[in-house]
């Protein structure tokens, strides 16, 4: 007997921005197979006993891939239900790709569960849409932590300059220097909105605003570190209408929890 392999997309962080199928498949499982990403709320809920750390280890280790994917293999073998839990979904700058490729090959029973990518959630909660019609009707989603074994950058930061839509840069508050940089040298206009999401829906969420010229001392002055996404684009720099509102209904919601 095979069991069957979920690839589970958490959502950014909001236990409630889980999906209904992830919540079943979480509470079904047999063994869960995470990382840090889908946040303390929600891996709090699923027991001790049947979570499986494959994160960053003590010491600054992290799980290979090539640990991970054979784990899966393993379980599933044992005839167990697993869960591979993952932030955002799966399917997006998530490996999720690899890890069903590999399963396939080794006929075990796969299933893909999307997630709500912070890709697109981080600006919506932020109050910054990815697209609008006056200012971006296309959005380009970026890795700023690509594979470190390749020779070369496979992202074309001088095309994306030259799309006039959003760009969203996940994992990448870290590389920010650079590719702000390579934007710049590609001709993007250095007054450029851009806004940093860090922790997005989660209650230490916070967001810090800058242009394409000041962001990095804007990231330095703030602190902000990852996990965040940087959302660059005229859809950034509509944010001040909304921001107000946002915060007070944010600030609302926080109450009404702890009064619960």
């Amino acid at each position: 007997m095979t069991g069957t392999v979920y690839l589970v997309g958490s959502g950014p962080g909001d236990p409630e921005l889980l999906t209904v199928k992830a919540r079943r498949l979480l509470d079904a499982a047999d063994v869960v197979l995470h990382d840090k990403l889908p946040g303390p709320e929600i891996l709090g809920e699923i027991p001790e006993d049947k979570r499986e750390d494959v994160g960053k280890r003590a010491g600054g280790e992290r799980t290979s891939q090539a640990e991970i994917n054979e784990r899966m293999v393993e379980l599933a073998r044992e005839d167990k239900s697993v869960v591979r839990l993952k932030g955002g979904d799966p399917m997006v700058f998530g490996r999720g790709g690899e890890e069903l490729r590999h399963l396939a090959a080794h006929d075990v029973p796969v299933e893909v569960v999307p997630g709500v990518t912070s890709a697109v959630a981080g600006g919506a909660v932020a109050g910054i849409p990815v697209t609008d019609r006056e200012h971006a009707s296309s959005v380009s989603f970026v890795t700023g932590h690509e594979d470190p074994t390749k020779v070369e950058s496979s992202v074309d930061w001088a095309a994306l300059a030259a799309t006039g839509g959003t760009i969203v840069v996940l994992m990448g508050v870290g590389k920010l220097p650079e590719y702000t940089a390579e934007l710049r040298d590609a001709g993007m206009d250095r007054t450029k909105p851009v806004a940093l999401v860090e922790r997005a829906t989660r209650p230490e969420q916070r967001v810090a605003t800058g242009t394409l010229e000041s962001i990095v001392d804007v990231r330095d002055e703030a602190g902000i570190e990852p996990p965040a996404i940087t959302v660059i684009g005229d859809v950034a720099g509509d944010r001040d209408a909304v921001v107000e509102w946002l915060e007070n209904e944010r600030r609302g919601e926080q109450a009404d929890a702890r009064s619960e």
